[in-house]
């Protein structure tokens, strides 16, 4: 089940990349998820890009390996429970993760607290990441129940 569930990662990652960057393009989301991580390291866009691509697609691998291992646990797997586990990840990466966790750590990112004199490269994502767009949560969201539904999927082949 883990290998499956790391090959399902991986093509699981892809779509969810994928589909944020359409998203992007159709004015649903701000959100770009490779920017964002690859700021945390440098303020040049392109290679702040690259950077982010490589960490979230090892990102996308080390979640697949924890479902996996849910996978393996619970000695269950499939595209419906992948789908459940998916939506706890879409909530937790929604809520939690981008917008308490990463705001704290990103060297980059504004604060609810930072003041005029500085200069923050990035808008911190906001509750449910509404600095983003409206639409932001609803579109990461499905995109995670998707790429939870492909690593379960992929688990129990």
């Amino acid at each position: 089940m883990i290998v499956g569930a790391l090959a399902g990662g991986l093509i699981g990652t892809a779509v969810l990349t994928s589909g944020s960057r359409l998203a992007q393009h159709l004015g649903w989301t701000r959100m770009d998820i490779p920017l964002l991580l690859g700021t945390i390291f440098t303020s040049e866009r392109g290679r702040a890009t690259a950077i982010g691509y490589a960490i979230h697609f090892a990102n996308g691998l080390v979640f697949a390996l924890a479902y996996g291992l849910v996978f393996e646990a619970t000695d269950r797997a499939g595209w419906l429970f992948g789908l459940l586990l998916g939506a706890a990840h879409g909530l937790f990466a929604g809520g939690v993760l981008l917008n308490v966790l990463l705001p704290v750590v990103h060297p980059r990112m504004g604060m609810a607290w930072t003041d005029a004199r500085s200069a923050p490269v990035l808008e911190p994502p906001g509750f449910l990441l509404s600095n983003y767009g409206r639409s932001t949560l609803l579109a990461t969201f499905a995109l995670h129940l998707v790429y939870g539904a492909l690593i379960g999927l992929f688990a129990s082949l």
